[in-house]
């Protein structure tokens, strides 16, 4: 069945608009959807704020497809960020600690 400009079917005419509402959500997820935007707000020519809106709307695998799993490392949203996280600064402040007690020996 062909849409009234020969394109795909709308909704209304397949009857079905709950499965094509999935099969269009599963499509996106699949593919992925990046929207991008620009919004300024300027007074007599002198920009006073500019906003850039860039959203991605993917599945999880096709976002790590496409390398991005930043959600992975974000100690907010991960349980296993978070167990590395004190590791790293633990780590981190033995340097330090290391640095100064050697810089304390140097001096007289």
């Amino acid at each position: 069945m062909r849409g009234p400009y020969g394109g795909a079917p709308s909704l209304s005419e397949t009857g079905g608009g709950s499965a094509n509402l999935a099969d269009i959500l599963e499509r996106v997820l699949d593919k992925g959807v990046v929207i991008a935007g620009d919004i300024r707000v300027n007074l007599l020519d002198i920009e006073l704020l500019t906003i850039k809106i860039r959203l991605l709307v993917a599945s999880v695998d096709k976002a790590k497809e496409m390398g991005i799993d930043w959600w992975e490392h974000d100690p907010s949203l991960s349980s296993g960020a978070r167990s590395r996280e004190p590791d790293r600064e633990i780590e981190r402040l033995r340097d330090r600690v290391a640095a100064l007690e050697t810089r304390q020996e140097e001096t007289p």
